[in-house]
């Protein structure tokens, strides 16, 4: 029995799967910005509101999908969520007005992948896993690198055969006839659904630990320094990753001269180095102090920024993927672990959901600022300045936080004291 695989990982497996098919569906929108660009008349700043709408209604969602995952569960949020980005990204392949595709994936399509997210992947895991929460949460954060790396480029791929309508009619089309059966088939909720205990690697798991109960009011966490100093280098990753490389990466690489299959590549790669960055900062998490990595993670970000700015051609390019790619996602697990240790006595779903609810902030505003500034300069170059001041900042306001020693959680008087 003891070399019997615990449900827990096959938990892991399902939920990378939701993440990978999902957030690779949201990944992959810069490839459609410029077929959209064409399609619909609209210039880089307009078709760059349409991401920014979609990371602020996927943001403001969070806080609130960590609430009714906590009342309804993960796997009906996950499932619903999944249903609605399917449907929504087969209705775009219908739009005939600007207007509809701002509501069309903006607001809906935002919407489903706000609910099979983050949020919902860290609740499961918090209850799946005693042990090793790190490496879960990273594997199941590698599914977003995973999707990025598979459907981004099979995105682009798609386009130049099939034109941009057949891509998200395909992508739709997988949504409903694959990831929708396998969330429901694997899926659970929690250990006791399947008769279980958590996940607890041999160690005997305490009273206290087994309750996870909030115990303190949600609203006093807005009064803690602490929180603040989590929150604003998450806002400036957000702005730096999913804002600005994951809307204007492949136009920017258009605009150098790169051919797709060059731009396919270095897309491919980032993601590929991301899948291991992310892989290796879960693991490094339950061994090393998160806040540690994450001030290498935001260091090594503001370097790779330098050599994107010299990138002239195609081996730089590829350079810039695989340094940025180690350290793209990387910071999400130790974000979220180190949120766990600081804030133990609070809701798991509403504390991940105001996290990352900061980092969809910054997407929409890593997404639209660069898209007014190349509109205005018809360049990137000030928009890769700005990220390297702002990235030095968020190592300081992280190195501000307080020490911790490996795995340690704080006690609710060390709270209080922080």
């Amino acid at each position: 029995m003891n070399n019997k695989l615990h449900y827990a990982w096959i938990i892991v497996l399902a939920t990378f799967i939701a993440l990978l098919a999902v957030q690779g569906v949201r990944l992959a929108f810069g490839a459609f910005m410029i077929p959209w660009e064409e399609e619909f008349a609209l210039d880089r700043s307009q078709i760059s509101l349409i991401s920014t709408i979609s990371f602020i209604i996927y943001g403001v969602s969070q806080p609130l999908f960590g609430k009714l995952v906590d009342i309804f569960g993960a796997r009906k949020i996950i499932l619903l969520s999944t249903l609605l980005v399917s449907v929504s990204i087969i209705l775009t392949s219908f739009v005939k007005e600007p207007w509809q595709l701002f509501v069309l994936y903006g607001i809906f399509v935002s919407l489903g992948v706000g609910g099979s997210s983050n949020v919902a992947a860290a609740v499961i895991v918090t209850k799946w896993f005693y042990s090793k929460r790190g490496l879960a949460l990273g594997i199941v954060e590698a599914g977003f690198g995973a999707g990025q790396m598979i459907l981004v480029p099979l995105s682009l791929i798609l386009i130049q055969e099939l034109g941009w309508k057949g891509t998200v009619l395909a992508l739709g089309g997988f949504l409903i006839l694959i990831i929708l059966p396998l969330i429901i088939w694997l899926l659970k909720d929690s250990p006791k659904d399947k008769g279980l205990e958590p996940y607890s690697d041999g160690k005997e798991i305490s009273k206290e630990q087994k309750s996870e109960i909030a115990t303190v009011p949600i609203k006093s966490i807005f009064s803690q320094r602490n929180f603040w100093l989590l929150i604003l280098p998450f806002t400036i990753c957000g702005f730096t990753t999913t804002g600005l490389m994951d809307t204007h990466l492949i136009p920017f690489s258009h605009d150098h001269g790169f051919s797709t299959s060059v731009t396919s590549t270095a897309v491919s790669t980032l993601a590929a180095f991301n899948i291991i960055g992310i892989l290796l900062s879960g693991y490094l998490a339950d061994r090393w102090s998160s806040r540690k990595l994450l001030i290498i993670f935001y260091s090594v970000r503001s370097i790779s920024f330098i050599i994107l700015l010299m990138s002239h051609n195609a081996i730089l390019l590829i350079i810039f993927a695989i340094i940025f790619g180690l350290v793209d996602f990387a910071t999400v697990a130790p974000t979220q672990l180190l949120a766990t240790k600081l804030f133990n006595n609070y809701s798991v779903g509403y504390i991940i959901g105001w996290l990352f609810l900061s980092h969809q902030i910054g997407s929409a505003l890593g997404s639209y600022i660069p898209g007014l500034m190349y509109s205005h300069h018809g360049e990137y170059s000030l928009a890769f300045y700005l990220s390297i001041v702002i990235l030095i900042i968020s190592t300081i306001l992280t190195y501000i936080l307080p020490k911790q020693e490996g795995n340690k959680t704080l006690n609710k008087k060390q709270q209080d004291s922080l």
